[in-house]
């Protein structure tokens, strides 16, 4: 059985993996610096946790589930631990895409996010919405080889799809791929906008809008207007008087060249450094 080091295993998206691993045919040893961690694990899926030195003695495959800022920290500090020939797998492209991770020939470094359950969701179970993923909703996932033999990207993917199962597509991406999707498309795109949105809708109810007529009118014309925009009601159009409001709404939302600005390559490296090593907030 293979052998996982799961660090930051109690942490909120740690222990989200340590249930999925549970019962896969990994062993895990389950490593957390902090005491409310360890209790967190261990009342989620009663698992005792173990010294990083003894989780990476014997780890062919190391997972860090830990914040975006401390991977490459990490990394480094357990770097010379780490057997030969082992995996590192971690969970956003950011720190080994700014160059963040250490240099060490011998260990596979490999990343991998979750899409998270579509917002046109297929196959899913009567209930309540898995809106993150890794419970009840398929999700697909990214992957990338990093570097490593290409034995190893077997491997990894099977790792990912369990720590992230459900899983209906594994997406074989480069890292360069994965670091545009996020933070440029997902993130400075995507979470900006979902946003505006919502301010958009309190903005409504200041004008004086009931808020449970403003959130059902937005959240349901989102549904629709994203269905029309990535062709999946394939039969469905904007009215004129839509187009229209988009002709006219461009100018005023958004500045000439947004997209060069947030996805040339320039504007991706800088933000995942910033992301690495955030500035002060003013």
């Amino acid at each position: 059985m293979t052998k996982i080091a799961l660090l930051g295993a109690g942490g909120k998206m740690g222990v989200r993996l340590a249930t999925n691993l549970k019962g896969s045919r990994f062993t895990v040893d389950h490593v957390e610096v902090s005491a409310e961690g360890r209790t967190r694990l261990k009342d989620a899926i009663g698992a005792d946790c173990v010294s990083e030195d003894e989780a990476l003695a014997e780890a062919e495959v190391i997972v860090l589930a830990v914040p975006d800022r401390l991977i490459g920290k990490i990394a480094h500090s357990i770097i010379a631990r780490v057997r030969p020939g082992a995996a590192l797998i971690v969970l956003d492209a950011a720190a080994p895409y700014a160059g963040e991770m250490p240099v060490r020939a011998d260990v596979t470094y490999f990343v991998t996010h979750p899409c998270h359950p579509s917002v046109f969701p297929q196959n899913v179970k009567d209930g309540e919405r898995d809106h993150f993923g890794g419970v009840s909703d398929p999700q697909a996932i990214v992957c990338a080889l990093i570097q490593g033999p290409e034995a190893d990207y077997a491997l990894c993917e099977e790792v990912a799809r369990t720590i992230y199962t459900p899983v209906n597509r594994a997406h074989r991406c480069t890292l360069e791929n994965i670091a545009v999707m996020e933070p440029a498309m997902s993130e400075t795109v995507g979470a900006t906008l979902c946003l505006a949105l919502r301010e958009a809708t309190d903005e409504a109810v200041r004008r004086g809008v009931p808020e449970a007529a403003a959130m059902d009118f937005m959240l349901g014309h989102i549904q629709i207007e994203l269905a029309i925009a990535f062709n999946i009601f394939k039969e469905g159009k904007f009215s004129d008087g839509a187009l229209h409001a988009i002709r006219e709404a461009r100018p005023l939302i958004f500045k000439e060249n947004w997209l060069q600005a947030v996805f040339s390559p320039e504007a991706v490296m800088a933000s995942v450094k910033d992301i690495c090593n955030p500035r002060e907030a003013a």
